[in-house]
């Protein structure tokens, strides 16, 4: 039997069938769920499979509503086996979630969790779930509830995370982004010829949705405007000669603070006159997706699952004299994807490789694909696959080079 089928099997029948309560463990701990960040597809199938992975590890689980914020109100509630039916499919966050930090909140949360006596916590989110778990790390110092497992599962459509290749709902936003692509260029393809649209994304479908056909351009963060946008719009001018009479150009809505959508706009605009006109279209939150795809809910289900066990591990490790006392660097973890396996790595680690003004990892790997995108837009260029894909692969063609160019 195939390894992932059988683990998938595994995981299914331990999160459909429920044990009797004469099966199932009762031990002494009582691990804490939240959602913080904004919500992500397969945000709920992640916390239904934490859930149900904990009360048949013999824990008892509570779930906290609204982030840090709800926790440091008291939001807080038991949650059992048939709180989560139904969750695997559901979009959004059915446990609520926000960006609010612990920091500000940090006498409450602690206060809380004496109060509900958690011995583990478990972080969905992005990237405010992991600034809070570093926060809530230094923080143990002066707070003793701090002093316990802590693991976080990133879940972002941005999938900006240090220490994940992949989050849960980058999947599903994805789908949407293309579906909605595919809907503009047809509706070119029928009507709006000599048409040019500008899209703004979050920042990884920015680069990654350009693999869909029809994606001529993709500006980033990292791209240079100036040395790019005279060789696009040569490059778009060629283009409506042929038989492939329309553009599409990608903007991360972070990219800079001054070559805005509009400004971009209003640039093809004015350089395209009389050879083509341009529109534009802001996708905003239908990023995020509806229900989750069948991979972020494999994906959220199977990562939560681990992490739970994880929990379970050092919740023994830790357990000295009737309370859990967990205070080292490998007690706070993040659970993320390094090459098609599952990690986990201390957060204090991560904040090498992390760029925390521009809220990413210093290294993206999903750079290395801006060559082959340009190829498949029909530029002139090469794949060097050598490449670290930090700086933009395209420049101004010269007579030598359209010679020894590779056409593929």
């Amino acid at each position: 039997m195939n390894r992932s089928f059988e683990n998938n099997l595994n995981t299914y029948k331990l999160l459909s069938h429920r044990k009797t309560d004469t099966e199932v463990p009762h031990g002494p701990f009582t691990v804490a769920v939240l959602n913080v960040g904004a919500p992500a597809a397969g945000m709920n199938a992640a916390v239904r499979s934490a859930v149900r992975v904990g009360i048949t590890e013999g824990h008892r689980m509570m779930a906290v509503q609204d982030g840090f914020e709800g926790f440091a109100k008291g939001q807080i509630k038991e949650i059992k086996w048939g709180d989560v039916g139904g969750w695997t499919g559901q979009g959004g966050s059915l446990l609520g979630t926000k960006r609010t930090l612990p920091a500000k909140h940090i006498d409450k949360i602690a206060e809380q969790m004496r109060i509900h006596r958690i011995n583990a916590l478990l972080v969905i989110g992005g990237f405010e779930a992991y600034l809070g778990l570093q926060e809530l790390l230094a923080a143990r110092d002066s707070y003793d509830p701090f002093c316990v497992p802590m693991v976080m599962v990133p879940s972002t459509v941005s999938n900006n995370i240090p220490g994940s290749d992949l989050c849960i709902g980058a999947d599903t936003a994805l789908n949407a982004i293309t579906g909605a692509f595919e809907a503009v260029l047809q509706l070119m393809e029928a009507r709006w010829r000599h048409r040019e649209f500008c899209v703004p994304l979050c920042m990884l479908p920015a680069t990654i949705s350009n693999n869909v056909p029809g994606t001529d351009l993709s500006i980033g963060a990292d791209t240079s405007l100036n040395a790019i946008v005279e060789i696009n719009v040569e490059h778009l001018r060629e283009k409506m000669k042929t038989s492939i009479q329309r553009g599409l150009v990608l903007r991360n809505e972070s990219c800079n603070e001054n070559y805005t959508t509009d400004f971009i706009y209003q640039l093809y605009s004015e350089e395209g006159k009389g050879v083509f006109d341009c529109r534009k279209n802001v996708l905003g939150h239908m990023q995020q997706g509806g229900a989750p795809s069948p991979f972020d809910r494999n994906f959220g289900t199977k990562i939560a699952a681990k992490a739970m066990q994880w929990i379970s591990r050092r919740l023994k490790d830790f357990y000295q004299e009737g309370r859990v006392f967990a205070n080292t660097e490998d007690s706070a973890c993040l659970l993320g994807m390094r090459r098609r396996a599952l990690v986990f790595q201390p957060v204090t680690q991560l904040k090498e490789e992390t760029d925390f003004v521009h809220r990413i990892p210093k290294e993206q790997w999903w750079l290395k694909l801006r060559p082959l995108m340009k190829i498949l837009a029909k530029y002139r260029t090469s794949y060097d696959i050598s490449d670290s894909g930090q700086l933009e692969h395209v420049t101004r063609p010269r007579a030598r080079d359209i010679e020894i160019a590779i056409t593929i």
